[in-house]
């Protein structure tokens, strides 16, 4: 679910296969990086963790407990 009506950082809440917008904006940061995240670029996230993440590499690694 895609709502960008803020400007500035969203807050999500993440689940297993989709996210939910608890404050609209137009990006998140990600966890490991701090590197803007466009909502509609976003595709990595942990729901257990509740974090966004900016590569498939840096998810991996973050869930793999090496970040």
């Amino acid at each position: 679910m895609l709502m960008n009506s803020g400007d500035g950082e969203a807050k999500l809440y993440y689940g297993p296969s989709t996210f939910r917008v608890l404050r609209a904006g137009k990006f998140v940061r990600c966890a490991v990086s701090g590197e803007a995240i466009a909502l509609e670029e976003l595709r990595y996230w942990s729901a257990e963790h509740q974090e966004a993440y900016a590569s498939c590499e840096i998810a991996t690694q973050r869930l793999l407990g090496h970040l």
